[in-house]
């Protein structure tokens, strides 16, 4: 399956990365092209929306935590939107889910 990303910079200081289908070893690459970019561009808040990820494996796991390393490195940070529940339980298994601050609208990731 192939990867949607559409992101939406008319919240700042916030930027959305909306994520949609399968993010794998195939396709992770693509998520980690995209916030590196949005990375150097100076975006400080990165929400990433995983409602519509299908499947989530450890390369995309990765990928997530490159991004939000590299942004708290830059005094930023990278939250995430998730309600599905086969995909918060990767995060649950793997502990991310307390290095992560997951919301469950975007709504609410960028009000704080």
């Amino acid at each position: 399956m192939d990867l949607d990303i559409e992101v939406d910079d008319s919240r700042p200081p916030h930027v959305v990365v909306a994520v949609r289908g399968e993010v794998d070893i195939a396709t992770a690459p693509k998520l980690r092209e995209k916030l590196v970019e949005l990375a150097n561009q100076g975006a400080q808040q990165v929400v990433v929306d995983l409602d519509g990820v299908e499947f989530l494996d450890s390369t995309g796991l990765g990928v997530l935590i490159g991004g939000m390393k590299r942004l708290r490195g830059l005094d930023g940070d990278l939250t995430l939107v998730c309600t599905q529940p086969r995909i918060l339980k990767v995060f649950e298994i793997t502990g991310l889910n307390r290095a992560f601050i997951i919301h469950e609208t975007v709504g609410a990731a960028v009000a704080g």
